[in-house]
């Protein structure tokens, strides 16, 4: 069964499980089944639990992984949430893609992409929040914040009021004409355009990306989860920076305050290692042939609790 997504990042994904010989591996974003199903081909004494927030990509995964039979468990939930509703003793590795799939994007109901006609972006169809209600509600400010904070946009009042005043003349009912509004054209000669960069603070904020990051790794953290591989795959600088910080906390031996005269923490802190020192990127042949995987940085960290991991 094809998958109308790519996943990105499959061969060094399945390179970072392939020491994995039993217990269980966590997808904690399942989208359209293509690294689960490549995991539980490699790993064939593993068990894979799933989970992802659309029931369309649920349906096609559920049917795409049938054959895997009880080695497969799929949950509808939150990335941030999957940790608490199943049983972790087991948990081997945890992987992570953060970021919309090729389909949602494509989608035009989705209202993901620059011309789509409608204003969605839900990465949960049946969430009540959407980016309709972001850009027709938020003040200047708040949409000032987004743009700034999320999209990183350069003059961030000057897109956020071009809405406002587009808004005097009635909602913005469509992406397409959001895209409009903002402006197509590159910024700070860049070849992203200022709508791309906007879609993505909105997106952001509809589904509280960086919130379940954080969440995540938390979680994670505050887990009693030992001897696991931790994936986690970015699509921009403000997930990547979230998941190199908490790495190299969780790296750390000593927690004393930089002012400390001596250790007084012990030293045996750490949580494991950091696997991989540099972010893992694509290779020119997988941009290539897909693209949109340009912008992945994959990060892998070992838990090893109770282990001086230096």
């Amino acid at each position: 069964m094809n998958s109308p997504h790519v996943p990105v990042l499959l061969d060094e994904v399945l390179r970072a499980f392939e020491g994995i010989k039993s217990g269980v591996i966590v997808d904690c974003t399942l989208g359209y089944g293509g690294h689960s199903g490549a995991i539980l081909e490699q790993n064939q004494n593993v068990n894979l639990i799933a989970c992802d927030q659309d029931e369309e990509a649920i349906n096609f995964s559920s049917e795409r992984l049938k054959k895997f039979g009880q080695r497969a468990q799929i949950f509808k939930s939150k990335f941030s949430e999957i940790l608490n509703k199943i049983e972790q003793t087991q948990i081997r590795g945890i992987l992570a893609d953060i970021g919309v799939s090729s389909l949602q994007l494509d989608k035009n109901e989705r209202g993901f992409g620059l011309k789509s006609e409608n204003l969605d972006m839900r990465m949960d169809a049946q969430a009540k929040f959407s980016a309709y209600d972001v850009v027709n509600s938020y003040s200047a400010r708040e949409l000032e914040r987004i743009f700034e904070g999320y999209g990183e946009l350069p003059n961030p009042a000057k897109f956020a009021a071009k809405i406002v005043e587009a808004r005097q003349n009635g909602e913005i009912k469509s992406a397409e004409r959001l895209a409009q509004i903002i402006g197509l054209k590159g910024v700070n000669g860049r070849s992203v355009s200022a709508a791309t960069l906007a879609f993505q603070a909105i997106r952001i904020e509809v589904n509280n990306e960086l919130g379940e990051l954080q969440n995540l790794l938390q979680g994670i953290e505050d887990s009693q989860i030992d001897e696991c591989v931790v994936a986690i795959i970015g699509f921009h600088s403000l997930e990547d920076r979230i998941v190199k910080n908490k790495f190299k906390q969780w790296a750390q031996s000593c927690i004393c305050p930089p002012q400390a005269l001596k250790c007084t923490c012990g030293g045996d802190n750490a949580l494991g290692k950091i696997v991989s020192k540099k972010a893992i990127t694509p290779s020119a042949a997988e941009v290539k042939a897909n693209p949109r995987s340009s912008c992945a940085k994959m990060r892998i960290f070992k838990i090893s609790r109770g282990k001086n991991a230096r």
